[in-house]
């Protein structure tokens, strides 16, 4: 949600954007979710990736491509950096020691084995790493490591791998930590975390013994089934071979290389803060890398020298009614779900305003009552309704404006204003700020009406001032309505048709069926994704307007307005609080959410076989 508010702010404000992104299709959870289910990795992962892309769609998300990293792009594009990486030197071949399951003999995924954490005592450290202090972790460093799927003990066993050489890139990372700090754009979380990753520099595996995943694009690796690449290497490169995939589905396919190659260019990203890791030491150091950039040099592949993040935005952790969200335990949210009863604009105005920004924060259903009520229904909402409603009952349209007067001018002032206040905090990725001070100045312009009081104007002799309040006021709500856009862009298309427009004021993504690139890979057949269709995320979003004043044209016709938000009876919450499973039954629950997926997948294969 933070990616699409400030992409949409950045594109109204005149910036090109590119916002990319896709759904993370390897490592070991969804290896042991699908031997669960009974069905390929892969067609658990189609299952998935088209839940998500529907899901994001449905929120309003203005992705210039939303893609996913089984494409044949993808495997191409991660091969290619390995080989230069490699090649380099900063891809180095040491042995390390590989958990197995005793009883399946099977490999044993890190994140499903657990532990003591060696740094902080933690009791239940995932083996790639401590959700308690962040620190990334192998298996053999948990103490009392316990298999997280059986509760055994796990048996390691000695293998060749592939690590990427940190230590070699060191100096050079610590130079692009020390310059971010210095810009003070990083948030402080972030800068300290970062920080304290530069005191640990030890290789890292960047390969696993697993059958699922993209192939090592070397003589004598990628003729084995079981050694793939790591989904710590290739998951991070997805923004890279997602920006290649656009540009090729546009017909420009060297116009990635903006957003790339240009040292002008910023780039952000987005995530929770359990990914600060990749995206401040491991997608930097596979860059460098790529690059040359680091202790024993080298020269950058056919992709150029790729620019390094600019920022690195990284939200807190949010709870659900004082807990941490678990789908196992019925702790939990689903998106279609949620949207099946609510508005999409309500849970993007309690994440835009309520959100863990840069603190943790928890979601209840008392707040999210009581947020779309008192905010949303009887503030922004009351204001559109009821000038809309003044207008249509006196006009018809929107009248022209008289002599203004001083309280009109300090409200048009004001709200003029707010679109620099407003932007401004949007740009420095303070967004509950940034909606926080739109909606003060829909309750200023609320506060105008009762000081105005337009609805006692009766006479003939007040009908000037009449028009003149009421066009100030669709003025007003008008101009919010282009400054709340970028949170809340369905209800803004919706106010617009209130206010006689066409409700298109802001662009909305949609889903594409799209063929994969016969492109060229390494590695055995059954490693290789085949060429297949898939859904994407994507839009025409050329038609975003101007931030800043929308000047209101007297004349337009103005109707009677239906309500654009929907009240909340305050029996939600314990209507809500009821569907949360209770721990006894998650069991059943993930067996039916089991069974769902297996036939929706049958029923996704039937119609993409057709299709083709």
């Amino acid at each position: 949600m933070p990616s699409d508010v400030f992409s949409r702010y950045m594109r109204m404000a005149g910036h090109d954007v590119l916002m990319v992104s896709g759904t993370d299709e390897h490592g070991t959870p969804i290896l042991v979710a699908a031997d669960a289910a009974g069905v390929t990795p892969q067609a658990l992962a189609d299952i998935n990736n088209r839940i998500i892309v529907e899901d994001l769609v449905a929120l309003g998300l203005s992705y210039d491509l939303f893609t996913r990293t089984t494409t044949r792009n993808h495997y191409a594009v991660v091969q290619e950096l390995f080989r230069v990486v490699h090649a380099n030197g900063y891809m180095i071949e040491q042995a390390t020691h590989g958990a197995i399951s005793p009883s399946t003999g099977r490999t044993l995924p890190d994140r499903y084995i657990e532990g003591t954490c060696p740094i902080c005592g933690f009791p239940d450290a995932r083996g790639d790493q401590c959700d308690n202090c962040g620190n990334q972790l192998d298996p053999t460093d948990l103490i009392n490591p316990r298999s997280k799927i059986n509760g055994e003990a796990p048996q390691f066993v000695e293998s060749q791998h592939f690590f990427l050489d940190l230590p070699a890139l060191a100096d050079a990372l610590g130079e692009f930590i020390a310059d971010r700090e210095a810009s003070g754009l990083w948030r402080p979380n972030v800068i300290r975390f970062s920080k304290g990753l530069l005191t640990d520099m030890k290789p890292r595996a960047m390969t696993r013994d697993i059958d699922w995943g993209i192939p090592i694009p070397l003589d004598g690796w990628r003729e084995q089934p079981s050694k793939r690449l790591y989904v710590w290497f290739d998951a991070v490169i997805g923004y890279l071979s997602a920006s290649i995939e656009w540009a090729r589905r546009i017909g420009d396919p060297d116009r990635w290389r903006e957003w790339w190659n240009d040292p002008a260019t910023l780039s952000y990203y987005f995530q929770g803060k359990d990914n600060i890791t990749f995206h401040s030491q491991i997608w930097p150091a596979e860059l460098l890398g790529y690059a040359g950039g680091g202790d024993k040099g080298g020269e950058p592949g056919q992709y150029g020298r790729l620019e390094l993040p600019t920022e690195v935005v990284a939200s807190e952790f949010m709870t659900m009614e004082g807990k941490q969200f678990s789908s196992s335990r019925g702790v939990v949210i689903y998106v279609r779900d949620m949207l099946s009863r609510y508005q999409p604009d309500a849970l993007r105005y309690f994440i835009c305003a309520a959100g863990p920004e840069s603190s943790d924060s928890d979601f209840t259903w008392a707040e999210f009552v009581q947020r779309t009520n008192s905010e949303l229904v009887a503030g922004w909402g009351n204001l559109v309704n009821r000038t809309a409603s003044m207008i249509a009952k006196n006009f018809g349209e929107i009248p022209p404006a008289g002599p203004l007067e001083a309280i009109d001018e300090e409200i048009l002032a004001a709200v003029t204003a707010g679109f620099g206040t407003v932007g401004g905090l949007i740009e420095r990725h303070r967004q509950r700020a940034a909606i926080a001070e739109a909606m003060r100045l829909v309750g200023e312009v609320n506060a105008y009406v009762s000081r105005t009081e337009p609805f006692k104007l009766k006479g003939e002799d007040q009908r000037e001032r009449l028009g003149t309040i009421l066009h100030t006021l669709a003025q007003c709500v008008s101009d919010l309505n282009v400054m709340l856009s970028p949170f809340l862009p369905h209800s803004s298309n919706a106010v617009d048709a209130v206010l006689g427009g066409d409700g298109t004021l802001t662009p909305m993504p949609r889903l594409d069926e799209v063929t994969d690139f016969d492109d060229a890979l390494e590695g055995l057949p059954e490693a290789v994704p085949p060429v297949r269709s898939y859904p994407v995320i994507t839009g025409d979003y050329s038609g975003f307007p101007q931030w800043g004043p929308r000047p209101v044209v007297a004349g337009t016709p103005i109707a009677k307005p239906t309500p654009v938000f929907t009240k909340l009876d305050p029996s939600v919450v314990a209507d809500e609080l009821e569907r949360l499973a209770p721990p006894e039954e998650s069991a059943e629950s993930e067996a039916v959410v089991v069974e769902a997926a297996v036939v929706q997948a049958a029923e996704s294969a039937a119609r993409q076989q057709g299709q083709s």
